[in-house]
């Protein structure tokens, strides 16, 4: 097994290699302005991270848009809505849910907007473009530009730069070798790092030690999950009860913590490829495979994508909200958009 994992580092040496200079061209031409950014006629607040999904972004973005509500501000999200069928600008919602199906927008976007009330979503490749549709179209005091630490083609006023606390050292290396879609230290070009998932892992020292190496402020956000029966049989409890996992999100570990926390008996899981596309088909094989189970559970993101299937064993959905700490250092670094 070793030799094999050194031949295929050698096989994919030349790939990292081509991605790490992408890299530096890029983040080398927006330094010496060959590249532009440009200012937007509001304040941009940029949640995004540096690997290859699974920091908990979309519950992050919502937490923050609600956050700034209840501050009074006007926001707004925008997202480029990867995985989506259409193109161009799209209005998800206008604050009052979803106005296209999950597949015209992405699955991401689409759970947002169904969060979120009185706060327009939009999808767009060109962020800039959808950014200005949005100012003409909703005034907006506040976007919160999802996913946005690589798309630098806008000025923000706040670059938040999400880290999950259950990051492996072998994680943090450059694509493909790791999860890293930029060199580590590139976060130094954010305003404030957040380490996400903390009652989930406690940080590694290596990953504690990268962090205070950075000089950056550090936030960190708990995960607090609920549950919602979609069938008519509802438990007092569902501690001890037999379930089977069914996921494609970028973290199935911290899925998986989570279940475990809840003190349910797993009895299998199903993991699918992350923004995975589920037919009807695919579901009935899932059901298949978990006779022993009492209960299939699955994510708010898998769900918008299977809520129409017709289902022959009871599922629950497992639903999640962040809290931010320490309060007076958000507070501080939301002072900019206030």
């Amino acid at each position: 097994m070793r030799v094999s994992k050194e031949y295929q580092a050698y096989l994919l040496f030349p790939f990292a290699m081509f991605y790490w200079g992408l890299v530096y061209w890029r983040s080398l031409f927006y330094k010496y302005g060959f590249f532009v950014s440009r200012r937007l006629p509001c304040h941009v607040i940029s949640v995004g991270n540096i690997t290859v999904g699974g920091t908990g972004k979309t519950p992050t973005v919502i937490f923050l848009a609600q956050y700034l509500q209840n501050k009074g501000k006007r926001v707004a999200v925008l997202s480029r809505g990867y995985g989506r069928s259409t193109k161009g600008t799209l209005l998800v919602s206008d604050g009052n849910g979803p106005k296209v199906a999950w597949k015209e927008s992405g699955d991401e976007p689409f759970l947002i907007s169904k969060k979120l009330n009185n706060v327009p979503v939009v999808v767009d490749e060109d962020r800039f473009r959808g950014a200005m549709f949005l100012v003409q179209q909703f005034n907006p005091d506040v976007i919160l530009l999802d996913d946005g630490f690589q798309h630098r083609a806008i000025e923000r006023d706040l670059d938040l730069v999400l880290v999950n606390s259950g990051d492996s050292v072998f994680d943090h290396k450059l694509m493909p070798y790791g999860i890293l879609r930029e060199p580590w230290l590139n976060i130094k070009r954010g305003n404030a790092l957040i380490l996400t998932k903390t009652n989930l892992k406690i940080p590694p020292p290596f990953l504690r030690r990268k962090v205070r190496e950075l000089g950056l402020p550090v936030l960190w956000s708990t995960l607090q999950s609920s549950i919602s029966f979609l069938s008519p049989e509802t438990p007092e409890n569902i501690k001890g009860k037999k379930v089977f996992l069914v996921s494609a999100i970028g973290d199935v570990a911290g899925f998986k913590q989570t279940i475990e926390k809840m003190g349910c008996k797993i009895v299998g899981e199903e993991v699918f490829p992350d923004h995975f596309n589920y037919s009807q088909s695919d579901w009935k094989n899932v059901e298949a495979l978990s006779t022993d189970a009492d209960y299939i559970i699955t994510t708010e993101k898998d769900w918008v994508k299977i809520e129409t299937f017709s289902f022959s064993k009871p599922v629950i959905l497992v639903e999640v909200k962040v809290d931010i700490q320490p309060a007076e250092k958000l507070d501080e670094l939301l002072e900019c958009c206030l």
